[in-house]
C-alpha cells in the first residue's frame, strides 16, 4: 500500500530584508515542526522518501520533524504549481528506486493544498472541507494512491485524513 503525506512548512518568521526563499521558522515554527514529526511517525507508515522545496523554512521544518529518510530538494516544488508538485511525484521511483511505499512532501500554499484536493477522489468529504477551508502551517494531509507513483493523476487517491499539530 502507499501512502502520500503533503505538509506545508512550519510558521515562518518574517525578517527585514530577507527574501522570501530565505525566511527561517519562527519560535512557533520550530515548535510545531516537531509535533507534526511525532505525529507522522505515531499515525503513519515509515517515510521512505521525502521530496523538499529549497526554500529554508521547508527545510528547517523537516529538519525539525526528526524524519531522515532520504531527501531530494527541489527547486520547483518552491512557488510551485499543483501539476509540477504532482509532476515530481510521479518521479519518486526514479529518483529512489522501486522500493518507495510512502513519500512524504514539504511545500508550500497554495500549492500543498490544491495538490491534496486534486489527488483526492472525493470520499472524505470533512477531511477535504477542512483543506479547502485552510491548509495552516504545518498540517499534514495523508492520501493512499491507487497505483504505481508515476499513475498518480487527478482524483487517484484517498484522503484518509489531515492533521494540523498545535
Amino acid at each position: 500500500m502507499r501512502t502520500l503525506l503533503v505538509l506545508r512548512h512550519a510558521k515562518s518568521d518574517y525578517p527585514d530584508g530577507v527574501a522570501d526563499h530565505d525566511r527561517p521558522l519562527a519560535a512557533r515554527g520550530i515548535r510545531e515542526a516537531g509535533l507534526a514529526g511525532d505525529w507522522i511517525r505515531a499515525h503513519a507508515p515509515s517515510v521512505d522518501a521525502v521530496l523538499c522545496s529549497t526554500a529554508t523554512r521547508t527545510r528547517q521544518t523537516l529538519a525539525r520533524t526528526g524524519i531522515t529518510a532520504p531527501v531530494e530538494y527541489v527547486d520547483r516544488i518552491y512557488d510551485a504549481t499543483p501539476g509540477a508538485v504532482i509532476d515530481e511525484i510521479n518521479g519518486v521511483e526514479s529518483r529512489f528506486g522501486a522500493a518507495v511505499n510512502t513519500v512524504l512532501v514539504v511545500g508550500h500554499e497554495p500549492a500543498m493544498s490544491a495538490v491534496v484536493l486534486g489527488l483526492s477522489d472525493g470520499r472524505n468529504v470533512s477531511a477535504a472541507q477542512q483543506i479547502s477551508l485552510k491548509f495552516p502551517t504545518s498540517a499534514i494531509a495523508v492520501l493512499r494512491p491507487e497505483g504505481a507513483w508515476d499513475q498518480l493523476s487527478l482524483g487517484g487517491a484517498e484522503l484518509v485524513s489531515f492533521h494540523v499539530p498545535r
